[in-house]
């Protein structure tokens, strides 16, 4: 499932961010159409390991995002790439930290179907946490986002996850071919308080050119998460161009 333009619903992905199978497949049906992609996380995938990808696809034609932020050595991430491809994923993602190395094995993957995304700069940092992880003082998140997707651009990854902060200049820098991946979402009606420094709207999100949006909390905190994802939906939609 290629991100449409003119469809937000293919652009909104939802964090299945849960405990184990059960949930995973109550919120997969409650979402079912209004969702275009379901991301399968560290938590859920250590729990249920690579049967909750087969569980997403026998409830839902939405695509699969394996987010596990893979960084080991090239052969390890190399296998792990094999395996998820195996396994039906759509999406998958590879710390940028791990350097070109291991970044580069994804240019035998993407072709056969799987997109590697490099994450740059996780959402929960800030300008104040770099320092305590080594680098040196003045550095901006911005140039550390910029530079790691330069990296993931040069050795033919599919694109970057890194937050709205950083998006409009990612897509300039890249072109439209090179997809960005937005988490950080929380709608301006949704309350905040989590553990998300850099966040930024559906609307602006889309307004940058974000080729897909990761959203949990908002959607699997509400009363009804059918209803509230319809409400993103629609304010996705108000942001792109009409047909």
């Amino acid at each position: 499932m290629t991100p449409n333009p003119n469809d937000p619903k293919r652009r909104l992905a939802f964090a299945l961010d849960v405990p184990g199978r059960a949930e995973a497949v109550d919120y997969i049906r409650q979402l079912e159409g209004h969702i275009g992609c379901f991301k399968v996380g560290l938590e859920l995938f250590t729990r249920e390991g690579p049967d909750i990808v087969r569980a997403v696809r026998d409830h839902s034609a939405a695509d699969v995002f394996l987010d596990l932020k893979l960084h080991d050595i090239p052969a390890t991430v190399r296998g792990a790439l094999r395996s998820a491809l195996s396994l039906g994923a759509r999406y998958i993602t590879v710390h940028a930290a791990g350097g070109e190395a291991m970044l580069e094995v994804a240019r035998d993957i993407s072709p056969q179907g799987l997109r590697v995304l490099a994450v740059t700069v996780l959402t929960s940092l800030g300008e104040g946490d770099l320092p305590g992880l080594g680098f040196p003082a003045g550095t901006s998140v911005r140039d550390l986002v910029l530079k790691r997707a330069t990296l993931a651009h040069r050795t033919g990854l599919a694109g970057v996850v890194c937050s709205g902060q950083e998006l409009k200049e990612v897509k300039e820098q890249f072109g439209d071919d090179f997809l960005a991946v937005v988490p950080g979402i929380r709608p301006a009606w949704s309350t905040g308080g989590d553990d998300q420094s850099r966040v930024i709207t559906p609307a602006q999100a889309m307004a940058a050119g974000a080729d897909l949006i990761v959203v949990g909390r908002p959607i699997r905190n509400a009363a009804d998460p059918r209803e509230t994802a319809a409400r993103i939906l629609d304010e996705m939609a108000s942001a792109l161009p009409a047909n």
